[in-house]
């Protein structure tokens, strides 16, 4: 019973974010259900069956990306003193992530299919005489079981992932803070002779002491500190290698002649080398969003910075491993539709399930780098809070964020348009 008041005594803000979870699975289920009714409607063609559901994995994904990214800001489901008396601890508060992810994807699956009957004309008459019977099997019975496994994919795969992700960890040993906390004592964990001597304490005739070898490396110098090179995310390297591998396939695939327009629906074996380069280019890009984030952060703090770049370029250089993530998905998103834009081959209309997952795909990756800032800013709450108590404005707080958003549109908007362009150049010739 606490757990359902937990779920349900939440803010307009958290409940506003479940919904958009139940309006993504909804989304990414028709999509899915509409991938079995062209199967059913078109039986001789299986691999065209094939490739749609193939196409579907990516709405699942950032389905479940998002789905995920809300679960880690419910702040009911926070863990908080006293909870773990009342049989409420990290384990149990897990479940009921897990437990309002599965109530918002399965509710989101159950709209799905409820509009996808409709348009069959199996609820009431056929709506819009008949316009989808392409990929609605209209007038042929639907599998059940078919239909309830293709449902029972997003909740299993989001309410699963959520589970592992939020499951309760063991507290590991922290290393680095204790060689920077050796920076302010001296030997045998006693203060250094020069503060003994401030607090009263004898510092031993005088003499200065040795300097302690361990102390001297640990010490940070005013010209490197110790916490950027911690923060600083590693893969970039790998990612400069996927995103080379990829341009390198969709340009040794351009030297055929290129397929009359971006091939969803039917199996062409000319697209299939377009379509492993860009795998691979998009999963580059997501791999280098956080290093290139870290250092659009330090470059806010270039050219004697004040303290508005000296506060945006530190958080983005703190958060850019929380931030790239969903940002790199963003950005490969963004890439993907300029590519396609500037592909210079005979336009194919697109159709309501290609705009359907245009808008699942680009409004999940959106969404969900809004919520992981709202994440971050919960996690900055408490610094937040202490600026504000040693005076600082709010205005300044505010317009770093601006700052910051604005500092990442102007960074990866070139990179985005120039990823595009290289990715749309085999085909433009």
């Amino acid at each position: 019973m606490l757990d359902l008041r937990l779920t349900r005594a939440a803010r307009p803000a958290v409940q506003l974010r479940r919904l958009l979870v139940a309006a993504a699975s909804a989304g990414t289920g028709f999509l899915l259900l509409s991938c079995l009714g062209y199967a059913l409607g078109h039986p001789g063609t299986a691999d065209a069956g094939a490739l749609r559901l193939a196409w579907c994995l990516v709405p699942v994904a950032v389905t479940v990306q998002f789905a995920v990214a809300v679960a880690r800001t419910d702040p009911g489901t926070r863990p908080r003193p006293g909870l773990s008396a009342l049989g409420l601890g990290p384990a149990r508060l897990m479940a009921v992530s897990a437990l309002g992810t599965a109530l918002a994807t399965t509710l989101g699956s159950l709209l799905a299919l409820a509009l996808f009957l409709h348009l069959r004309g199996d609820l009431t008459g056929v709506p819009f005489d008949g316009a989808g019977a392409s990929f609605l099997a209209v007038g042929r019975p639907l599998p059940a079981a078919a239909a309830l496994t293709l449902l029972t994919v997003v909740p299993g795969v989001a309410t699963a992932t959520v589970a592992v992700v939020l499951r309760p960890r063991d507290p590991k040993p922290a290393t680095r803070p204790q060689r920077r906390y050796l920076s302010f004592v001296g030997p045998a964990g006693r203060p250094p002779a020069g503060d003994r001597a401030a607090a009263g304490a004898p510092a031993g005739g005088g003499t200065p002491s040795a300097p302690d070898s361990a102390t001297d490396l640990a010490a940070p110098t005013p010209d490197r500190d110790p916490a950027d090179d911690r923060d600083t995310p590693a893969g970039l390297p790998w990612a400069v290698a996927l995103l080379a591998a990829g341009l390198t396939a969709q340009a040794y695939a351009g030297r055929t002649p290129p397929p009359p327009a971006p091939v969803f629906t039917t199996f062409d074996p000319a697209a299939v080398p377009f379509l492993l380069g860009w795998l691979l280019t998009a999963a580059g890009v997501v791999l280098a969003a956080p290093g290139l984030t870290h250092l659009c952060g330090r470059l806010l703090q270039c050219a004697r910075p004040g303290a508005l770049r000296l506060l945006a370029g530190r958080v983005l250089m703190t958060e850019a491993t929380r931030i790239g993530r969903p940002l790199g998905v963003l950005w490969a998103v963004a890439a993907g539709y300029a590519t396609t834009a500037l592909y210079a081959a005979p336009a194919r209309a697109f159709g309501p399930l290609s705009i359907l997952g245009a808008l699942v795909v680009a409004g999940c990756a959106f969404a969900t780098l809004l919520t992981v800032a709202v994440e971050t800013r919960q996690c900055r709450a408490e610094t937040t809070t202490a600026l504000l108590r040693l005076g600082a404005p709010a205005t300044v707080l505010r317009g770093a964020a601006a700052l910051r958003a604005l500092a990442l549109l102007a960074f990866f908007t070139p990179l985005t348009l120039a990823i595009a362009a290289l990715a749309a150049l085999p085909l433009t010739r």
